[in-house]
């Protein structure tokens, strides 16, 4: 008989491509890992994986067995949920994700405020880029999301919690710093600074500056505003920064000057998502409602 745990096991093996990596994840040895996998294998009747010396991939059923297994957890996660939504608000586990560009900046608000009002509420937090954890969420190892809205997915439900307008950092020292306002012809794609592929605020960014060709643009590969901050610091450029992250990564340092927009204002909406049809909607409102007043 197929069992949870096996199914559970072959789904951190897709979701993250290798076997020591998916073992950590589901808290096992490598090897108890492998024979769960070549024991599911035997109850379906053939190979999940093509084994080769550098990567697994996935057979046609192998292909077939993930699509399916990904909706079966999904189903006995929601049925897990249906007895604590009986419950009081935002109380017992819940497994949140929540991407970079707010996680540093938001949960040392939020959390002192959900520890206070919710004092049952038990976190576990995954911090990672959007199509990270929009995927985690839709195959149930996640509850919730924090992330920029909509995500424009038919399987989800959203909640807004807050607006973000960005601001222009610029090195104080440069001619930019004079200005009274920004404007979007301020930005100069040859000094425009951005995070790596992958992170949402900076495709947000892109999308502000409009004809920005993206070829254009100086990569560093950063994965965090803080470093970014120190390169507009330090003269390297220029970079659109969140209002929610100025007081933590701006406010207080002398070689930067932020710059707020001339109306209408670019910006960012951060909410909460989660699978649609879940039994526990009302604790993800509740959560974006403590987001947006702790945000605000």
């Amino acid at each position: 008989m197929i069992t949870t745990r096996q199914l559970r096991y072959f789904d951190a093996l897709v979701r993250l491509g290798h076997f020591g990596r998916a073992a950590d994840a589901v808290g096992v040895s490598q090897p108890a890992l492998s024979n769960q996998i070549r024991e599911l294998e035997t109850l379906l009747g053939g190979p999940l994986l093509e084994r080769g010396a550098a990567e697994h991939r996935l057979t046609r059923l192998g292909s077939e067995v993930a699509a399916r297994t990904t909706a079966i957890l999904a189903s006995l996660r929601d049925l897990e949920e249906l007895g604590r939504a009986r419950g009081a608000v935002l109380s017992g586990p819940l497994a949140l994700g929540i991407i970079p560009s707010v996680a540093p900046y938001l949960l040392p608000r939020l959390l002192p405020e959900l520890a206070e009002t919710y004092p049952d509420l038990r976190l576990v937090l995954r911090e990672a880029v959007t199509a990270s954890i929009v995927e985690e969420l839709k195959a149930g190892t996640l509850d919730a999301i924090v992330a920029s809205v909509p995500l424009g997915d038919p399987a989800l439900s959203e909640a807004v919690a807050f607006s973000d307008r960005f601001l222009l950092a610029v090195p104080s020292a440069s001619p930019a710093a004079r200005a009274n306002q920004a404007t979007v012809e301020m930005i100069d794609a040859d000094q425009l600074l951005l995070l790596a592929d992958g992170h949402c605020l900076r495709d947000q960014a892109l999308a502000v500056c409009g004809t920005i060709d993206p070829a254009r643009l100086r990569g560093f590969g950063a994965t965090s505003l803080a470093t970014i901050l120190q390169l507009v610091a330090a003269g390297q450029g220029m970079t659109l920064l969140p209002e929610l992250a100025a007081d933590a990564v701006a406010h207080n340092d002398a070689r930067l000057r932020l710059l707020a927009f001339a109306a209408p204002e670019p910006g960012r909406t951060v909410g909460v998502a989660w699978r649609k049809g879940s039994t526990r909607e009302r604790d993800f409102v509740a959560l974006a409602a403590s987001i947006g007043k702790v945000a605000t």
